[in-house]
Order: structure tokens, then C-alpha cells, then sequence
């Protein structure tokens, strides 16, 4: 028999019989000292003594599929709300002793369990403060259809991006959620409670104004701001979103896009577009990118943080709350808070794969808490792993009631994470006074007063290779790749005739510098120094008869891109080269060293057309890597010898603090033949690595030529 919630009693029909305020439990009581006078109640709310509110209601677990089955068939399960109110009650958030001493127990310990907010249904009115008319009226015929429409209809649309089913309660449910939301967000901004989490489904971050969409029906937060907005304009004029479900909300974003007093913040995975909800078909409709920051009025009270990948956890959402999230919305001075709270950006959820604990989870909700007086409403969206939903809910909602957040280990933070988070913080500069430091005026930075960097380093170290080993520029001639990588190719003299050949394909030397402590966005010369471990390999190489091609792969497409990433034309650029160069050389043997980010050319040499796979394996020697970012697989969806090959012909030295030492079950993963060999370094920074494993990688590449050569398969190396 489950445990009653003296706070929630149903009838036959299952409707359910709540309280009506944090005094009383639906039961009348002679005594009057069980209720509080007016000024008792003045007295709890200006001590923070108020309870966290808590909706919830069966009746939306009605929303199912229109197959009726049993089984678990969809990812937005209804069980998803039972499990997370069943682990409050196994957490002791939920008062359930005897139904008579409810009231007393809530006079009495006001902050030890959560008030109970009845959901209802939420009205029309309410419902087309944030959606269109003809929206609401759709959901609403939902009711009226057969079975076989109903069917049809969720064929159609969980095909689609819509990505949708809906039943026959499908509009009850989602009504209802509305409604929670509404009435848990009014709550908090009257004061009834010192904040609240609606427990509630479907979800609706996803829903636009004039349609359904991803798994969400009405779009229960902007619903429930917009009214709460309308009825306490005095008191809640300033309303700041914070998404941290691992989809962008696309439906808040819209909704919103251009009103200056509501601030929509997400964290989601946006994988340069592909990643759900994806890109709209209409182009004029912003996605989640970073540089959508609103428009009109509106214009940069939008913030999107969408990560480059999905695997993101703790100590890349703790940087966002750090460095973006929270100087922001304490700029924006919120007067009210709201958390669309999906989970699944949790660790254990399949479908976002990413890490984020429950403690952080509880951090990230302490963070919001110090804002707009308190006044903070969580209204769950996604989250689809029923363990992980659960332990995150929990966690958050010990937060809300009081308790710190637990202490918690962070891992490091991912490097391209946190070019996102630098990015983010150049176009969110324009908008937010907090966002300005340590950002460079790029207007005046690419004016004709000024050079880049990256160009002066690379034409001083042209200036050296030349003087040291007579290399020159390598003529591009394509034109979608000579901008891009003018200068950036050097080559030996002679190197079409040498009979041994290195290939470095390297990411820009490091810049070491101490910031000026007045402004940090200039740098000290006579305290910046260039750390460049590719040249002493440079130098060993043509001391030991080597042809040379060296390849600086610089961190943007164009000089004029301010962004910090891999070009896209690097694939481009080694199928010209291999195709007008490599190929044709006389050499016996030819190494690859790749270095940093920039290794990713050797992947692409070896796995972007069939042919190469072949004549690599023919022509290549051996491969040295070394690597303290994303570890690449090299693998043919065609050439089954590939990995095999690679396994055997490489060297790929990993940093001492990759993410990939840390987990076992990533540990496991690198020792698959289509990482290469892999070998753990002592060191971290690309250069140490490099001076570390200096004569350990000549020894490797001269080995191998000698054992070649000896074994006949090679002719004799030529001067």
C-alpha cells in the first residue's frame, strides 16, 4: 500500500483534495492558534521563514502515447514526474504524518517540508498571453479525435522536427501543466512562498508560439511569466529564464526575442547547428547560436551558450555560471527568477550524454538564489534517465528548502568549452558592462593600424626556416584555401627528390604572457614569450637528411574571423597538397607529426577518400602525434586494414591530464586499435610534451627507416 500525502487525498473520480495555504491542509480546525495572524505572517516572510512550494499532480501523467502500451515506448515517459515525487518523499521533503497535525506541523516548522500548490487548469486567456489563438485551438480539437487520428497525427509528427506524440488527454495534461506553472510562479512573486518547483508535464520549452514542438505542447514558463508579469506589474516587471535543459529552448527564445524586460539565458548542446532542435527551415528564424542575442528593444537580453559538443559536465557549467551566467543576471537585476529545469544534461541520461551532477545541479540553483530577493521558480522540462531526473530534482530541491550545496570535486574545464564561453562573452560585450573585460575592441584591433599576431609570429618564423634551412612558402593555388593558408605551407629545397620526408602538420606556437594589471586586454611585450617545440624537430630533421614540409594551421579561417577554431578547409587543403605534392615526391619514406588540434590533418589525410587509405598505408611510414585536446579515431567506414595499420605504424602521446586518463571507461576506449598506440606523457603542455619525447620519437622514425631499408623494401636514401 503506498504512503499517503496528508497534503493530497483522492477521491474515486482521482481528483484530487490540496491545501490552500501553507497553514492549513484542506481540514477545518477549531483551535485557532493554528492559524497565524497578520502579523506573524509578516514576521515569517521578513525572516525568510516561508516554505518552498511544491506543485504536482497526477492527473498529467495522463498524457501517453496513443497506443496506450504499457511499456515504456517514449523517452517523455510519464513516470518521469512520479519517480521525482516519490524521491521527495523518500527524501523527507514531503510531510506525510497524520493529516490532523498538518497545520501545526507547517505553523510550527514552516521550512521543513514543501507547501503543497494545487494544480489547475490553465486559462485561455493565460495560455494566449505567449501563443497565438489558432495555436490553442489545435490543441484544444486534440480531445475530439479517434484513436486512428490520433495515431496518424503522432506518426506524422515524431517523424518530423516537431518530434511530438499526442493522446487523447494529451491537451488535458498539457493544460493542467500550464496551469501548475502559472500558479507555482505566482506564489513565489506574492509571497506565499519563499520559491517553489513545479513538478509537471509535458514540458514546454520547445513549443513556439503557433505550433507544437518537441515533445511540448503550450510553453508553460513564458505562460506563466507573461501572467505574472500582467498581474504584479509593480513587483515583477524584470523577469530572467534560466535553461539549463541540454536542448536550446527555442520556443522561450521566441516568445521573447524582443522584449528588454525578460532575459532568457541557455545552456544547451548545439553542436554548430545539428544538434536538437536544430536549425529552423526558415533562415530568418534565429537557432541557438551564440550570436543570436535578440533583437529591437530586446537586443542582448538573449544569451545562448551553446556548446561545441555534448559531454559537457560540472566544471564546464560552473564556468558558465562564473564567467557568463551570473554577472550577467546580476547586471540585469532581475525581479524575479525562473529555472526551465530539464535534466538532461545529467550524468546517466542517455540522450544528452553529458555529466553534470546533482551537486552541481544544487550549486548552479544556489547561485540563482542570491537574485531578485529570493524569489525563484524551477518548472521542470526535459529529463529522461529516471534515476538521474530524480537524484537532480532532490538536489535542487534541498537547495531551495535551505540546505548548502554539497561540496563537489570539478574537473577541468574543456579547452573548447571554454572558447565558447570566450565568444559568448564578445558578442554579449556589446549588450552587458560586466562582459567588456579582457574583450579587445575588435574594430579598431583589425584596422589598418594594426597586424595580427598570429601573422607576425608566422612571418618571423618563415624569416628563421628560410635563413636556417633555406624553406619558402608553398603556393596555394586554389582560391578558397590561399587566403587562409598563405604562408602557412613552407617546404625544403629539393624535398620532390629527397628520399626521406617529414610532414609536420602543427597548431600556431603558444603565446606566454603576463597581462597588463590596469587592462587586461594588453599584453606586455617584454613579458610575452613565443614557446615553439616544432622547430627543434625542424632542425633534427634536416640534420638528418629529411625534406621538410611544414604546416601551421592557424586557428581561423581569415584574418579578419576573431573566432578561435579549426578552419574548415584543413581536409580541403591536405587533398591538394597530396594530390600536387606528397604523391608525387621519390621519397622512400614519409613520417606525419601532428601536433595539437592541428593533428586532425592526419585524420583527414588518412580517411577522406578510399584511394588514400591505400596509397597512405603504401606510401607512410610511420605517424607521431601528440595530443592534449580531442582524441581523434582513425578509422574507414571501408577500409577495414586502416586501424590495424594505424595501430601499428603510429606513436600518439597523450597529455598527463586528458580527460581520457581520468574516466576508466575512456581509459578502456583509447586502448582500441583505432586510436593508434597511444602513450601517456608526463607532461601536459604541447611543447614539455615535445622536450620530453624528443629522442624517443627520433629514435622511433630512424628505427624504422633502418628496419626498411634492411629489409630490402626501400632503396637507398639519396643526398
Amino acid at each position: 500500500m503506498r504512503d499517503v500525502d496528508p497534503l493530497e487525498t483522492e477521491d474515486d473520480s482521482g481528483q484530487t483534495d490540496q491545501t490552500s495555504g501553507p497553514y492549513s491542509a484542506g481540514t477545518s480546525y477549531d483551535d485557532a492558534d493554528t492559524e497565524p495572524d497578520s502579523l506573524a505572517l509578516e514576521q515569517l516572510k521578513r525572516r525568510g521563514l516561508l516554505p518552498t512550494g511544491l506543485c504536482y499532480d497526477s492527473r498529467m501523467k495522463m498524457h501517453m502515447n496513443a497506443e496506450f502500451s504499457n511499456n515504456a515506448h517514449h523517452p517523455e515517459d510519464p513516470r518521469r514526474i512520479h519517480e521525482i515525487f516519490e524521491a521527495f518523499k523518500r527524501a523527507g521533503l514531503i510531510y506525510q504524518g497524520p493529516p490532523e497535525l498538518a497545520a501545526r506541523v507547517f505553523k510550527e516548522m514552516p521550512t521543513r517540508y514543501m507547501w503543497r500548490i494545487p494544480a489547475r487548469f490553465a486559462l485561455d486567456e493565460e495560455i494566449c498571453l505567449a501563443h497565438t489563438p489558432a495555436h490553442l485551438s489545435w490543441v484544444k480539437e486534440t480531445e475530439n479525435m479517434s484513436l486512428a487520428e490520433l495515431r496518424e497525427l503522432t506518426k506524422r509528427y515524431d517523424s518530423t522536427r516537431e518530434s511530438l506524440y499526442v493522446g487523447s488527454l494529451s491537451c488535458y495534461a498539457a493544460t493542467l501543466s500550464a496551469g501548475g506553472a502559472v500558479d507555482t510562479c505566482k506564489n513565489v512573486v506574492a509571497g506565499n512562498v519563499k520559491n517553489a518547483f513545479a513538478v509537471i508535464r509535458p514540458p514546454g520549452h520547445h513549443a513556439e508560439m503557433d505550433q507544437p514542438m518537441g515533445f511540448c505542447f503550450f510553453n508553460n514558463v513564458p505562460v506563466a511569466v507573461r501572467t505574472c508579469q500582467k498581474e504584479y506589474p509593480e513587483t515583477c516587471r524584470k523577469v530572467l529564464i534560466l535553461d539549463w535543459d541540454v536542448h536550446h529552448g527555442n520556443g522561450i527564445q521566441n516568445i521573447f526575442y524582443d522584449d528588454p524586460n525578460v532575459l532568457y539565458i541557455s545552456l544547451h548542446v548545439y553542436m554548430d547547428g545539428s544538434f536538437y532542435p536544430g536549425r529552423p527551415e526558415n533562415d530568418e528564424i534565429p537557432d541557438g547560436g551564440i550570436e543570436h542575442c535578440g533583437v529591437g528593444a530586446g537586443l542582448g537580453t538573449n544569451v545562448n551558450i551553446g556548446w561545441h559538443a555534448q559531454g559537457m559536465g560540472d566544471g564546464e557549467y560552473m564556468a558558465a555560471f562564473q564567467k557568463i551566467v551570473m554577472p550577467i543576471a546580476q547586471e540585469f537585476n532581475p525581479d524575479f527568477v525562473v529555472i526551465s529545469a530539464g535534466f538532461d544534461a545529467a550524468d546517466g541520461d542517455e540522450l544528452g550524454a553529458c555529466f553534470v551532477t546533482p551537486a552541481c545541479y544544487a550549486h548552479m540553483t544556489h547561485m540563482l538564489m542570491s537574485l531578485a530577493n529570493g524569489r525563484l521558480a524551477v518548472c521542470l522540462e526535459g529529463g529522461y534517465n529516471l534515476d538521474a531526473i530524480s537524484n537532480s530534482a532532490v538536489a535542487v530541491a534541498r537547495t531551495l528548502m535551505g540546505e548548502p550545496p554539497p561540496q563537489m570535486t570539478i574537473a577541468k574545464l574543456n579547452k573548447e568549452a571554454a572558447r565558447v564561453l570566450n565568444k559568448v562573452q564578445v558578442y554579449q560585450s556589446h549588450y552587458w558592462q560586466c562582459m567588456r573585460p579582457g574583450v579587445v575592441d575588435m574594430a579598431l584591433a583589425q584596422s589598418n593600424r594594426s597586424q595580427r599576431l598570429h601573422d607576425f609570429v608566422r612571418n618571423a618564423q618563415k624569416d628563421v626556416l628560410m635563413m636556417k634551412h633555406h624553406m619558402v612558402p608553398l603556393y596555394i593555388q586554389r582560391e578558397k584555401l590561399h587566403r587562409t593558408f598563405e604562408n602557412q605551407v613552407l617546404v625544403t629545397p629539393t624535398i620532390e627528390t629527397a628520399s626521406k620526408v617529414l610532414i609536420v602538420i602543427h597548431d600556431p606556437p603558444e603565446l606566454l604572457s603576463q597581462p597588463d594589471y590596469g587592462d587586461h586586454t594588453r599584453l606586455e611585450l617584454h613579458n610575452s614569450f613565443i614557446v615553439d617545440g616544432v622547430t627543434s624537430y625542424i632542425d633534427w630533421a634536416r640534420k638528418e637528411g629529411f625534406g621538410v614540409m611544414d604546416i601551421n594551421v592557424p586557428n581561423c579561417a581569415e584574418r579578419t574571423d576573431a573566432s578561435a577554431h579549426m578552419p574548415p578547409q584543413i581536409a580541403s587543403l591536405m587533398e591538394w597538397l597530396w594530390d600536387n605534392y606528397i604523391e608525387l615526391y621519390d621519397a622512400d619514406h614519409i613520417f606525419l607529426l601532428g601536433v595539437g588540434n592541428a593533428y586532425l590533418g592526419v585524420k583527414m589525410l588518412l580517411i577522406n577518400r578510399r584511394e588514400y587509405t591505400v596509397a597512405c598505408r603504401e606510401r607512410i611510414s610511420g605517424v607521431v602525434n601528440f595530443v592534449n585536446g580531442n582524441l581523434r579515431p582513425v578509422k574507414s567506414q571501408t577500409d577495414d586494414g586502416l586501424s590495424p595499420w594505424y595501430k601499428q605504424n603510429s606513436q600518439v602521446y597523450v597529455a598527463a591530464d586528458h580527460n581520457c586518463w581520468l574516466d576508466p571507461s575512456l581509459t578502456q576506449k583509447i586502448e582500441k586499435r583505432r586510436f593508434g598506440t597511444v602513450v601517456r606523457s608526463k607532461e601536459s603542455g604541447l611543447t614539455r610534451m615535445m622536450d620530453a619525447h624528443a629522442e624517443d620519437v627520433q629514435r622511433w622514425i630512424q628505427d624504422r627507416v633502418s628496419e626498411e631499408e634492411e629489409s630490402g623494401d626501400t632503396t637507398a636514401e639519396s643526398a
